[in-house]
């Protein structure tokens, strides 16, 4: 059943992932090296994928590399990439890398974002704002342009979006973060659309919720952090999106939570 511009939608009761549900399917995870993105690709190199890490540390992409190979998973693959570049031909370089290597792309999680200043809008320094609106937006849609070949070469393939609950209803003093938020659902709803009834692209957005990150724990310093769930306990909405089980949901924000 496709579903299309639901907001809060949830994963079924019912699914369970199975072990190797994600066998032969290659996907990329932006943001791979800490947090939220460290989990997805994880959790779906347990269950049989071929991962491509991206992000800035080199170190931290070394840890999860060789964490994944001591899984018994296949092979990662491992690039550095710092999504505050901003020319298109960084972005088209990319894709060549990953398509000389991996010439179908099965899924794509935009995971990696940026919180910014937390301060009125008044008050928003211009540098943050850009720094903000280049990572969490603009490199989301130069991922997706460069990238959109080796996704259709796929048989299904799922782009899954990171929303937010302040990218739904806007709240004072989350600046930059929520407007980039609010864009990242308008951008997920319109390629979500496009894509249906032509192409095999499935597109949809999570918001994880709160959950004990850098970024919730940067955002809220008072909050104790044991309060909120750690990032391997909302993952079954991550492997949902990338399973077979939600060929047909195409357009929805889910909650992870």
């Amino acid at each position: 059943m496709n579903q299309s511009s639901n907001v809060g939608t949830r994963v079924p009761s019912d699914y369970v992932c199975a072990g190797n549900a994600l066998a032969g399917r290659t996907i990329l995870v932006t943001g791979a090296s800490d947090g939220i993105g460290r989990s997805a690709a994880l959790s779906y190199a347990a269950h049989g994928a071929t991962v491509i890490l991206l992000g800035r540390s080199v170190e931290k992409l070394e840890s999860i590399y060789d964490e994944i190979e001591a899984l018994g998973a296949p092979q990662p693959a491992a690039i550095p990439f710092d999504l505050e570049q901003d020319t298109e031909e960084t972005y088209e370089e990319l894709a060549r890398v990953v398509g000389e290597q991996f010439p179908v792309l099965d899924g794509l999680l935009l995971n990696a974002g940026l919180l910014g200043e937390r301060r009125p809008l008044g008050q928003l320094r211009w540098n943050d704002w850009q720094r903000v609106m280049q990572v969490n937006v603009n490199s989301q849609f130069l991922l997706i342009r460069s990238l959109l070949p080796l996704l259709d070469a796929a048989p299904q393939a799922s782009v899954v979006f990171t929303s937010s609950g302040v990218g739904r209803r806007g709240k004072a003093y989350w600046g930059a973060y929520a407007v980039s938020k609010f864009a990242t659902e308008g951008m997920m709803q319109v390629l979500a659309s496009e894509m249906e009834n032509t192409s095999a692209i499935r597109v949809n957005a999570i918001n994880p919720g709160a959950t004990n990150t850098a970024m919730r724990r940067a955002a809220y310093p008072a909050e104790s952090p044991d309060n909120n769930p750690g990032p391997a306990e909302i993952m079954p909405v991550y492997l949902y999106l990338m399973d077979a089980a939600s060929s047909a949901v195409n357009g929805c924000s889910f909650d992870a939570q």
